[in-house]
């Protein structure tokens, strides 16, 4: 995707969470996981791996990828 003229590439991994489903997205060295909410976004959720501390993950970065998987859908 790209993102303030900067091609960008993440990995991700789609999974099954009940009914529902979820991906979980590497950035910037930190683990978010992305769930559907009621309007078919995206809302991303940082997760709580063990040794991964860093919070510098520009939250407009993180609105344009849960555009980016919405568009995806």
């Amino acid at each position: 995707m790209v993102y303030q003229g900067t091609e960008h590439e993440f990995k991700a991994r789609f999974e099954r969470w009940g009914n529902s489903h979820r991906i979980v997205v590497l950035i910037d060295q930190t683990i978010f996981t992305f769930e559907p909410n009621e309007e078919g976004s995206y809302r991303p959720l940082m997760s709580k791996e063990p040794g991964i501390t860093t919070l510098s993950t520009d939250v407009n970065l993180l609105g344009a990828v849960a555009e980016k998987l919405a568009s995806l859908a």
